[in-house]
């Protein structure tokens, strides 16, 4: 698995930067969201050409997820100040899921849409002392990078009451444990997902890689 990232975007017009087709899909959004789409897809070649993948238009699929090349798994992802993408031969992982937030609560009532009570609870908790991490924002930013593994292989969105993650504070790590009946894929059960997570420099970055064939047993070979 490779990456690349960047923390501006390039003073060239986001259309120089893209795919003709690519420059179509977002021809009618804001300025802004054009530079950070084209941003993004620099990133995404800049990863693939790593693996050997020839440069090609990246374009948004169903509910925006990204098109890779055949035989390529990946995740895209940008907020303010940072875009970065991350991909992999489908022969090595099954499923790449990345997320980046600004490391700021979460406005309004927005915990309450996300977590689960449990969750609820956790957050709250490690809320009250003291800590550089906004923990709602972080448990946000880790069911989507979970959402983002789940959705390409299975073709149905995951709400956020679906998915419910524990993170661990000290190790810098979450696990993922989905509540809803969870398909095999390529010998690797979806039920259960592990990732990491990362706060520095004002941003919450979290993962998670799927590897292929997690689930065989031992001497299944394949």
């Amino acid at each position: 698995m490779t990456a690349a990232e960047a923390f501006t975007d390039p003073p060239e017009p986001p259309a120089e930067r893209l795919y003709p087709e690519e420059a179509r899909a977002v021809a009618r959004a804001v300025p802004h969201r054009q530079a950070e789409f084209a941003t993004v897809r620099q990133c995404a070649r800049r990863a693939l050409g790593t693996l050997g993948v020839e440069p090609a238009p990246l374009l948004p699929g169903r509910r925006g997820a990204p098109q890779w090349p055949a035989g390529i798994v990946g995740s895209m992802t940008h907020c303010a100040g940072y875009r970065a993408a991350a991909v992999a031969r489908r022969g090595d992982v099954l499923g790449i899921g990345i997320d980046a937030e600004p490391n700021e609560p979460l406005k309004d009532d927005l915990l309450e849409a996300i977590g689960l009570p449990e969750e609820q609870e956790q957050v709250r908790a490690r809320m009250r002392g003291t800590s550089e991490v906004c923990w709602d924002r972080l448990l946000f930013s880790a069911k989507e990078s979970v959402f983002k593994v789940w959705y390409p292989l299975t073709a149905r969105e995951l709400d956020f009451d679906e998915a419910r993650i524990d993170v661990d504070p000290g190790k810098g790590t979450f696990t993922a444990r989905i509540l809803v009946p969870a398909p095999t894929v390529d010998g690797t059960s979806l039920a259960h997902m592990n990732g990491r997570w990362l706060c520095r420099s004002g941003l919450l970055v979290t993962a998670v890689a799927l590897a292929a064939g997690a689930g065989r047993r031992a001497g299944d070979g394949g």
